[in-house]
């Protein structure tokens, strides 16, 4: 698969991910430079070891925790980047860092009043940020990976116990409490305030490195493993103060037990594509060493004869969760986000990849071999030897880091300057609206002059269904609703989404300002004017003020949801009494004459619709994963049980071609169910995305007013038929416009098999599809196999000579019809839409007879069968040509 798991993506509205942000990037740099210098010249350093650990820990590590948790909450929870803007963490971060420096200099200088001092401000700036978190989290509609969230707050809390507990030890007490405190504040500070965070972030990042679904079970298992580790450390902490072996023992046991449980959805991912790149080494070599640091500690709990001997030799402990844990996820993490932060492009990304393996393997050798030897009773020349061998595989990170980062701008302005854009995603492009079968047009101001309830001079009368504006003082101030209509016309009369009133004048000279008030419970609505002149996405219920400010010239606004606008959600605002427009006098403050009726000035930069730029001489890269086209197995079972979860996920649908697609169970298309005649599909269709969707079988026949009804962002339902008639039917959204949701990769098949239907040696699936900006108008972008273009080309079907293979085949449009083909091959049996058309146990055409393409047009299925004759690689296509040299073209290997 190109993609399954929700990676971090910018929230809408976020700063364009390229952009450079010395706080965040710099700090952490800086202190592991400082740490690598301080261990070059460690014999000259009063507290030289006690510096590096807390230069890493508590100056690199802390400062990407913030950076990166911050970072992962606001592209998990989706919700508005300014409940925290950016000179807000700035001053956060300065805080930090000052509270650091504060630190290092008091502990080693014994002024404790200075230590005390940068302690707090640690201590503030970390809760303020887990107060920052808690806000997002109020403020984000319910959806997966809050878990993640709540491992950033549980490690928050630990922080400050920690750093209190520092600041004591910094005062001197007797060598046996010396010894208990410096177990808790260790403890609390590796296994909670940075381990608590690892664990949460490894849920998503560590199968979105890998490029690959993540394990089902992984947020379930997260939610019951986070208690266990918050009580666990809490028992370790409490044991190790009042110096309580065994209950120190068992916390430790019961917080690696409750990791050990959360991390076994690491290793289904792992299985499914083993690490290949830097990145996912240097994280894997990380994870192992956490798991030895705990081990090593609960070995000197369970076996020193008291609390002192337990920190006897304490440095190797530190060393293997600093070093070899801490380090090693944080270089690891860094060389998968900075390409990604970086961004330009899945070329531009790949470039930033190869230079962050430059070395890979030999880095992680020189880290991981010599550190695991230093850990040996050798001498202590050796082990000299060893630990300079760590230090250079470590230090050589930050030239190789300099060196990409350098490489990456190199090749993101290059490919800005040389090739359209072809990132597809935008924060106005969400995804799409309750559907309808009849859009409403606007009423056009002009067409009307005035529109009930908004003549000049008159108090805005409520409209019955959609959005509010009015006037105010010597300015007009217009009431709007948002409504939508569902496409069946469930209680309402057909049409689309609309705003009542549709349109407004006002006087030139005036001050216009919007009241917007979504009425519509189906999905989220908003008003876009410019880039400057915008409302939020509002949930039902929800209202917004825009001021508009003095108007001189006409404006036309829209909603910005995919697809809205063409369904009618527009507002047209006509200026009366003053100069036409292109002639309006330029006026300190007035905002008309920028963007005419004809000129979309869309929010990221996008005029009108978005466009897919293909480039021809792109290929897939070699490690490329394709959609697995082989069908499902059949089981025992007579009911499935089927959660689909909705989500918008940013993939690669050509070579070089990103789009966010809106999937059904992170893959798009959609799994692939497989049954029997007879068979009862239960499928809870939970709705993660940030606009509303729906879900239509055509594998079952039942009124579809309540199964089929679009829900709201955070919603769920139940959708139970039972497949009563063979064939591979069509399942897909019919929110509308639907066909901008089944071309955003909302479908998926269906497969039912015929009673009595030959067993044959390979059975594969293949939807064909098309791609095409934000609305299904005109001439695709790309066409596809199973949702990517040409990715049968680099990742081959494979089958043996002799062998019988199947292909169940289904065009899922929304346009386009589909030719299917063989090229050197021929079908001696077809099945089209419920009957043999050629073989099967009535032989129809006889033995002699053959087909060469299955005919479909949208909404249509079937299958084929044939045997290959000789080794070679056989083309298969959409005859439509033009469809197949966009993508709907693959290869089947044959041995």
């Amino acid at each position: 698969m190109t993609s399954h798991v929700p990676s971090p993506q910018p929230a809408p509205n976020a700063r364009p991910k390229g952009g450079a942000w010395a706080m965040r990037d710099h700090p952490g740099l800086l202190w592991m430079v400082t740490a690598v210098i301080t261990a070059a010249v460690h014999p000259f350093v009063p507290d030289s070891t006690w510096l590096m650990v807390h230069m890493v820990a508590l100056g690199a590590l802390t400062h990407s925790i913030m950076v990166w948790s911050t970072h992962f909450t606001v592209s998990l929870l989706k919700n508005d980047p300014d409940i925290d803007v950016r000179a807000t963490q700035n001053r956060r971060l300065v805080l930090l860092h000052l509270g650091v420096i504060g630190v290092l200099v008091g502990v080693p200088t014994t002024w404790w009043w200075l230590t005390l001092a940068g302690a707090g401000a640690v201590v503030v700036a970390v809760v303020w940020h887990g107060w920052q978190l808690v806000r997002r989290l109020r403020g984000a509609l319910p959806g997966r990976f809050r878990i993640v969230v709540h491992h950033y707050l549980a490690s928050a809390a630990f922080l400050p116990v920690g750093a209190t507990l520092g600041v004591l030890l910094a005062r001197g007490y007797s060598e046996e409490m010396h010894a208990r405190m410096t177990l808790a504040h260790s403890l609390v500070n590796v296994l909670g305030w940075v381990g608590i965070t690892v664990a949460g972030t490894l849920i998503t990042l560590w199968p979105t490195i890998l490029r690959v679904r993540m394990d089902p079970a992984a947020e379930r298992r997260a939610t019951q493993a986070l208690p266990g580790l918050v009580a666990g450390l809490s028992v370790a902490v409490v044991g190790a103060l009042v110096g309580w072996r065994w209950v120190l023992l068992a916390g430790v046991l019961g917080y690696l037990v409750a990791l050990l449980w959360t991390g076994r959805s690491l290793v289904a991912p792992a299985r499914a594509k083993p690490p290949m790149h830097f990145a996912s080494w240097s994280v894997a070599a990380g994870a192992v060493w956490f798991l030895v640091g705990i081990a090593m500690v609960a070995w000197r709990v369970a076996t020193a004869p008291d609390m002192t001997a337990m920190t006897a030799g304490y440095g190797r402990v530190a060393a293997v969760l600093i070093v070899g844990f801490g380090l090693q996820v944080l270089c690891g993490a860094l060389s998968h986000l900075v390409p990604a932060v970086i961004g330009g492009g899945p070329k531009v990304v790949r470039v930033g990849i190869q230079a962050f393996d430059r070395l890979g393997m030999t880095r992680i050798v020189i880290i991981n071999v010599p550190l695991a030897l230093s850990l040996l009773p050798v001498p202590s020349g050796t082990r000299v030897v060893l630990t300079t061998l760590v230090l250079i595989g470590l230090a050589a990170f930050i030239p190789i880091m300099l060196i990409a980062v350098k490489r990456l701008v190199v090749a993101r302005r290059a490919a800005a300057t040389s090739t359209p854009t072809r990132a597809v995603t935008s924060s106005w492009a969400g995804p799409r609206p309750p559907g309808c079968s009849i859009p409403l047009p606007p009423h056009a101001a002009h067409g009307r002059r005035h529109p009930r309830g908004t003549r000049p001079g008159r108090r805005a009368r409520p409209p019955t269904c959609a959005r509010r504006w009015q006037r105010r003082g010597r300015g007009t101030r217009d009431e709007r609703h948002a409504d939508g209509r569902d496409h069946h016309g469930r209680g309402r009369r057909p049409g689309g989404h609309v705003l009542l009133p549709s349109g407004v004048e006002v006087p030139a000279g005036d001050r216009l300002v919007i009241e917007l008030t979504n009425e519509d419970g189906g999905t989220v609505h908003d008003l876009h004017l410019d880039e400057e002149t915008s409302t939020p996405r509002l949930a039902k219920g929800e209202s917004a003020t825009l001021d508009v400010g003095i108007v001189g010239d006409d404006r036309e606004g829209w909603c910005t949801v995919t697809g809205h606008k063409a369904m009618g959600m527009t507002f047209d605002i006509a200026v009366i009494g003053g100069a036409t427009a292109g002639d309006a006098p330029s006026e300190p403050g007035a905002t008309g004459g920028s963007v005419g009726a004809g000129t979309h000035s869309m929010p990221g930069g996008a005029s009108g619709d978005d466009a897919l730029a293909l480039d021809p001489g792109e290929k897939w890269p070699e490690d490329h994963e394709a959609y697995d086209a082989t069908l499902p197995p059949l089981g025992d079972e007579t009911t499935h049980r089927v959660t689909l979860r909705v989500q918008d996920v940013e993939m690669e649908v050509a070579p070089g071609v990103t789009q966010t697609r809106w999937t059904f169970g992170d893959t798009a298309p959609g799994p692939v169910l497989h049954g029997r005649v007879g068979d009862r599909f239960v499928i809870t269709l939970v709705n993660d995305g940030s606009i509303g969707h729906s879900i239509d079988f055509h594998a079952g026949a039942l009124a579809p007013d309540r199964p089929m009804r679009t829900i709201a962002p955070g919603e769920e339902l139940t959708y139970t038929f039972t497949a009563e008639r063979a064939g591979i039917w069509m399942y897909h959204c019919s929110t509308m416009p639907m066909s901008t949701h089944i071309t955003k990769g909302m479908h998926g098949a269906v497969v039912i098999e015929p009673p009595d239907l030959p067993e044959v040696d390979r059975s594969y699936v293949l939807t064909a599809s098309e791609i095409y900006g934000d609305t299904a108008d005109g001439t695709p972008a790309a066409t596809t196999f199973n949702g990517s273009a040409f990715q049968y080309d680099a990742d081959q079907l494979t089958a043996k000579v002799g062998e019988r293979v199947r292909f169940w085949v289904l065009d899922a449009g929304p346009n386009g019809p589909l030719s299917f083909h063989v090229v050197g091959g021929q079908f001696d049996t077809v099945w089209r839409e419920g009957a043999y058309t050629l073989g099967g146990p009535d032989e129809v055409g006889g033995p002699s007879t053959g087909s060469q393409a299955l005919g479909l047009l949208p909404g249509q299925g079937g299958f084929v069968e044939l045997s290959f004759p000789e080794p070679g690689h056989y083309p298969f296509v959409n005859h439509v040509m033009s469809a197949a040299e966009k993508g709907a073209h693959g290869v089947v290997r044959v041995r």
